[in-house]
């Protein structure tokens, strides 16, 4: 071979021919190279790789201009695929990655971020019909925060998931008329406000024509930038993967490039905030603040969807529901703060309060996992079972250095709550990340009136709530007994504890925690969430303070529930156990909590209006590339339908609600069941979890001051229930004789609050909440 710099022929024995300039054996500077099958190289190469700027072309006819390094596609360059598709951007290692364009067959655009081959960050998808996206991606789909407008005018300003709404958003009709609401899976589902056409939205106009200006100043900027002919001498950081040198095979190649001729699945989908200007779409405080848009006296409509179907609307005045929203604000805020066990928990401090914790459970479960299996003893219950560490802000030899304030951490029992996670098939690591993870905690207001503060994890698994010291007492004292109870029924209904903890500040304030699974960590929507006792007195709830995420009370409850009858037996005969352990632990005033998802009935679909309707245009699964195309609206069936379980059809990976085996339904003979949600999935029924009901719903009392249309009585729903609130002892009656003045048993005693006269009532009470059926 010659020096680098001759220009030498070579053909090998497989075909393959090059042309250029050779550094030993191998091909060194710039030259040509072609395989056997027609692909064709020619530009820059360094020690037998393509490196530098180069073309390449595949038999195909799909070809890349642009760099290379190290045998990838990898800088700046352009595609052109062989279905006429053009891809201009920044690659990494054969994969789009980076900010590009991307124009389709179909005269699709996108422009914005990719990751690895798909759309994901910020991006703008233009159809070729006219309709245009501007957000977040996740995946390849739209998902996040994000603008979609469409060529007849509409504009929806939310949140995406998998291409479609899921969650808050406004939606801006053409007429002029907005919808503020929750979209579950692209469908209305919860409560909103519906504002008609012809009123006067000062702030909504100001911030639509903000949107059209600020979108095309950003679109401008966008294309400008990406939108650059190719210049080989222009160096980019990023690459597409073609790794293979000079002597490799023409049948790798080939391998190599299909990724790079595939079809990129086109705007079907979406998910997180936009990152451009924050005045480009409508901002969330105007999603929250929407009822000042109005002008005094203007009329709306609030309305309750179930799955996109109408179900409740009434007319409500603007400037009256305005009033009592900021009233309502004050009253909480002082509620709040008049009720909190953890007075000094306020401002900076509830972050540290959070980070303390984080770090202790942290440090807690990495000491105890390593620790070799063995059967729980009686002394891992007592009061030397516990884990004592000083957490100062620089760090100790056992402890790392954090940004909080320093803190003891006590962890009780360790061992007792390691098996018990165990038991409920919990990872020792998800469940250290769920609660440690970046992403931290959210602080929840009190549902109820023992001052608790609720935190939960980010992944809504776990819910962590704060006790009082009686509290505590009462959970260890019951806690060998519950131990063994879990251990014996994998069905119970008990809630789930995973781990007590007590963190001490250097000034002597205490703070006592109990994490425990969040039963409504479901992949279903709760509509409505009860808490009932089986009492009467002051057990409702002021109409003018519920929303979708209300827990409601016994009085509120407007609904008996018919269910399979094996499905029903198991459920008492699980809760006879449960009151039956509570009594033995002299437990009083627990609650069962009570989540309800509602399926919208078929006979209900002609109801919707297309007016109002939530899809203006839908993915027509025809049309190869995923383009949206404006159509009729598409609602997917409905109802509930018990099958026979299959385990290779349902998932089962445990989750922090899951409780114990399959149930079994009379309805498929005495066989275990899956649910089957038509238009939705396949979901494994287990007690407490993803049990169907049919709910008949009371006559309502007419409202006064608002037409209220009830448009049906019967839903078809999922229920998901447990027991909750365990930690009441008979022996603190007298300390809480003034709380069960709220229970009101008729007439009220000391007697009627001992446990099995409690469990007692409350059994009777659920009962006619669940009838048998006749």
């Amino acid at each position: 071979m010659e020096d680098s710099g001759s220009i030498t022929e070579m053909v090998l024995s497989n075909g393959d021919a090059y042309v250029g300039s050779f550094k030993g054996v191998f091909p060194h500077g710039k030259g040509k190279y072609t395989w056997s099958d027609g692909s064709v190289y020619d530009g820059c190469w360094e020690e037998g790789k393509m490196s530098g700027e180069g073309r390449f072309v595949w038999p195909s006819g799909a070809s890349y201009e642009g760099d290379f390094s190290g045998g990838y596609l990898h800088g700046f360059g352009i595609f052109s695929g062989s279905d006429g598709s053009i891809y201009r951007g920044v690659w990494r290692m054969n994969t789009q990655h980076g900010i590009g364009r991307k124009q389709y067959q179909n005269s699709d655009i996108y422009d914005g971020c990719w990751k690895e081959g798909v759309r994901e960050g910020s991006g703008r998808y233009a159809w070729s019909n006219g309709n245009m996206y501007i957000g977040n991606w996740k995946d390849g789909k739209m998902c996040g925060r994000g603008v979609m407008k469409w060529f007849d005018g509409d504009l929806f300003d939310g949140c995406w998931l998998n291409g479609l709404r899921h969650g808050s958003g406004c939606y801006r009709f053409a007429d002029g008329s907005y919808y503020f609401g929750v979209w579950t899976k692209g469908l209305k589902d919860g409560h909103g406000m519906f504002y008609p056409a012809g009123s006067k939205h000062r702030f909504l106009k100001k911030c639509s024509d903000r949107y059209d200006e600020k979108r095309k100043r950003r679109l401008s900027h966008i294309s400008s930038s990406n939108s650059e002919s190719v210049k080989p001498k222009v160096k980019r950081s990023f690459s597409e993967r073609i790794s293979y040198s000079l002597l490799r095979s023409s049948g790798s190649i080939s391998q190599r490039t299909t990724s790079l001729r595939e079809d990129i699945a086109l705007g079907d989908s979406s998910r997180d905030m936009m990152t451009c200007d924050s005045s480009s779409v409508l901002s969330q405080s105007s999603l929250d603040d929407r009822t000042e848009f109005l002008e005094t006296g203007s009329v709306a409509y609030e309305r309750e969807y179930t799955q996109g179907v109408l179900i409740k609307e009434r007319i409500v005045n603007i400037s009256r529901l305005s009033r009592k929203s900021k009233q309502r604000c004050k009253f909480h805020a002082k509620e709040v703060k008049r009720k909190s066990c953890v007075d000094f928990l306020e401002g900076r401090k509830s972050y540290y309060l959070m980070l303390n914790l984080q770090l202790g459970i942290r440090y807690s479960v990495g000491k105890i996992t390593p620790v070799p299996i063995r059967e729980v003893r009686q002394s891992d219950f007592g009061n030397q079972a516990r884990i004592k560490m000083y957490f100062p802000r620089k760090g100790s030899q056992f402890t790392p250095s954090h940004h909080s304030l320093d803190f003891y951490w006590k962890d009780y029992c360790p061992m007792v709550f390691r098996y018990l996670r165990e038991l409920f098939k919990l990872d020792a690591a998800d469940y250290m990340m769920s609660i440690c993870g970046d992403d931290g905690l959210r602080e929840l207001s009190s549902p109820g009136k023992s001052g608790s503060l609720f935190y939960l994890s980010r992944d809504d698994r776990f819910v962590i709530k704060t006790l009082k010291k009686s509290e505590l007492k009462a959970l260890l004292k019951m806690l060998p007994d519950y131990y063994k109870h879990v251990k014996e029924h994998d069905n119970t209904l008990i809630t789930k504890v995973f781990g007590v903890h007590r963190i001490s500040l250097k000034r002597g304030k205490k703070v006592r925690f109990v994490v425990m699974g969040n039963m409504f960590c479901t992949e279903l929507r709760i509509h409505r969430r009860y808490d009932l006792k089986g009492s009467s007195h002051g057990r409702f709830t002021k109409k003018d303070r519920v929303d979708e995420t209300t827990t409601l009370k016994d009085l509120d409850l407007t609904y008996e529930f018919h269910m399979d009858k094996l499905l029903r037996e198991a459920l008492f005969k699980q809760l006879s156990l449960d009151c039956r352990f509570l009594e033995s632990q002299n437990i009083i005033d627990y609650s069962l909590l009570l989540g309800l998802h509602f399926r919208a009935p078929e006979n209900l679909m002609s109801l919707l209006e297309p007016p109002d309707s939530l899809h203006r245009v839908e993915t027509d699964p025809d049309h190869v590339e995923g383009g949206i195309s404006q159509g009729e609206l598409s609602i997917p069936p409905r109802g509930l339908l018990l099958v026979t379980h299959e385990p290779s059809s349902v998932n089962d990976t445990p989750g922090p609600h899951v409780r114990g085996s399959t149930l079994r339904a009379m309805s498929v003979g005495d066989q275990e069941v899956d649910l089957l949600l038509p238009g939705t999935g396949r979901l494994r029924v287990q007690l407490g979890v993803n049990m169907p009901a049919q709910a008949n719903q009371k006559v309502m009392q007419d409202e006064a001051a608002s037409v209220q249309v009830e448009l049906f009585e019967v839903y078809d729903v999922v229920l998901y229930l447990g027991i909750i609130d365990i930690l009441q002892e008979y022996n603190m009656k007298k300390k809480l004789e003034h709380s069960y003045k709220s229970l009101q048993f008729d007439p009220m005693s000391i007697s009627a609050i001992e446990p099995k006269i409690y469990s007692k009532r409350f059994l009777s009470f659920l009962e006619k909440v669940f009838p048998v059926e006749p």
